[in-house]
């Protein structure tokens, strides 16, 4: 059943959630999923239910796969030139919608309207800067050492991609990976966060706005992730996953995915450490932490997850800190005052204080915060732990919560040991004015991506990914997102 679906524009009304949630989108339609069930969203600040979006079945899936498909070979062939300048009017759309795109994101997911909007600007940057990368694919050419032949290798579209994005960045996530996909000539289906699909659906009506043909882009939400994207992977004509989530489940997919041999993107959990040295600018480490720590409430995968300050710095560190967190205003997402919104969902809240008890239980103090509300809305306040010990959970497990746990440390040795004793390996960050010695310690750290002396370091220009459990592969960056997408082909050419 096909439906109509509004054109996103930011003179509407985005209070009225529904408009976003008219269907499933496949073939450039919009659709009921085939059994007509429906998955409830909720405004995580005040567990209300404020919308509903259809649940997709194994034969949705086996229909998105079908309309990427029948569009794959148009968009391959179409000129880079003319992919280019569709994904830069996907980025000019989502600038000139972006207050009610992200009023949206702060209504599904909870995230502060400031961090919301910040969301929405380094979302529609994927899209301007594979815009620009779309028409500078380029091959080798060269002679074989033998002289007996030219070697010419070409880049071609990998296939159709099936990309899953989880709930924390709604937007970023899934346009760090549909622009590169498409700039590399590539169909996708996404399959967003069951919490936070609203604005994917608003996305997409913008995408089809935009020129995005039929079928290159389809979307589809469902409560059964497991099944239906394994539908999806066992057909051969899927020959990409690009995955963004947690380790647990990156692990899942990756066993589905080798059964039929499909290229894998993983982007995973992380355990970031953040680092202060006794001669960093304390003041400018204090406002890193607090970006590193609280972007997002702390439910980012690079967000400070364990805190080392060196003993000179350590108690004069704290304190600051603590300051700071104790003085977030805490509130509903789209009040433009609110520092700190709620969790994602009650299980979420429930995490974070079965980690702060552990680690109070195991000697950690409190300077701030330490206690789950109990009214609506699934809010946990900023909260400070000092004299975390190395057993306690939280410095093995992502909080993914406004929780700073803080520990001392005394030589660059003991820091860099501890930092790297993780399984993950996704982000870190330095705080030193000793350049040589932030370079020295960087090339030791375990992590894809350092922040020195920065606590922020994401950006569509930059390859973005970890190494040990924290992933495979990168996004963004000058030449590593796209071809993430591609294949590289060889031609043997006699002389």
């Amino acid at each position: 059943m096909n439906i109509s679906h509004p054109v996103l524009e930011d003179d509407q009304d985005t209070a009225d959630f529904h408009r976003f949630s008219h269907g499933l989108y496949i073939g450039g339609q919009w659709r009921q999923s085939a059994d007509s069930r429906e998955i409830q969203v909720l405004d995580p600040s005040t567990e209300a239910v404020i919308a509903a979006v259809p649940d997709a079945t194994i034969e949705d899936a086996a229909a998105a796969v079908e309309a990427a498909a029948k569009a794959a070979d148009g968009w391959r062939t179409t000129p880079p030139r003319k992919r280019s300048e569709i994904l830069r009017r996907c980025f000019e759309l989502m600038t000139q919608r972006s207050e009610t795109l992200a009023t949206l994101i702060s209504l599904e997911n909870g995230k502060a309207l400031r961090d919301a909007r910040g969301e929405i600007a380094y979302a529609a940057e994927f899209f301007r800067w594979n815009a620009e990368e779309a028409v500078r694919i380029t091959g080798e050419y060269g002679i074989a050492p033998s002289g007996t032949n030219r070697i010419v290798v070409d880049y071609e579209p990998i296939g159709i991609c099936v990309l899953v994005t989880p709930w924390n960045f709604p937007a970023a996530m899934a346009t760090r990976k549909i622009a590169p996909a498409l700039a590399a000539g590539c169909t996708v289906i996404l399959k967003p966060a069951s919490e936070t699909p609203l604005t994917a659906y608003a996305l997409a009506a913008l995408y089809q706005e935009a020129g995005v043909p039929p079928g290159v882009v389809n979307v589809l939400t469902t409560s059964n992730p497991g099944p239906v994207t394994a539908a999806m992977l066992a057909d051969p004509r899927v020959r990409k996953l690009s995955f963004t989530g947690s380790t647990g489940v990156g692990r899942v997919l990756l066993a589905e995915a080798a059964k039929h041999v499909v290229s894998c993107s993983m982007e995973l959990g992380g355990n970031a450490p953040f680092l202060v040295f006794d001669d960093a600018d304390l003041d400018a480490a204090v406002d890193g932490a607090m970006v590193a720590k609280m972007r997002n409430a702390g439910e980012a995968c690079t967000a400070a997850n364990r805190i080392y300050v060196q003993s000179g710095v350590y108690d004069a560190f704290s304190e600051s800190l603590a300051r700071r967190m104790s003085s977030l205003k805490v509130g509903a997402g789209t009040d433009a005052a609110t520092e700190c919104g709620p969790m994602i969902t009650r299980k979420a809240v429930d995490k974070i204080d079965r980690l702060v008890n552990d680690a109070v239980a195991r000697g950690a103090r409190v300077l701030c915060g330490g206690k789950a509300g109990s009214g609506t809305g699934y809010y946990y306040p900023p909260t400070v732990l000092c004299d975390v010990p190395a057993e306690a959970e939280m410095a093995h497990e992502e909080i993914f919560g406004p929780v700073a746990p803080i520990s001392i440390f005394e030589t660059e040795a003991d820091a860099i040991a501890r930092a790297n004793d993780t399984e993950y390996g996704l982000a870190a960050y330095i705080y030193t004015r000793d350049l040589a010695r932030g370079m020295q310690v960087a090339s030791k750290i375990e992590a894809g991506m350092i922040g020195l002396n920065r606590g922020l370091m994401s950006d569509p220009a930059a390859p973005f990914g970890g190494v040990k459990q924290s992933g495979l592969g990168r996004e963004g960056g000058q030449h590593h997102g796209i071809a993430e997408f591609m294949e590289a082909k060889y031609i043997a050419v006699s002389i």
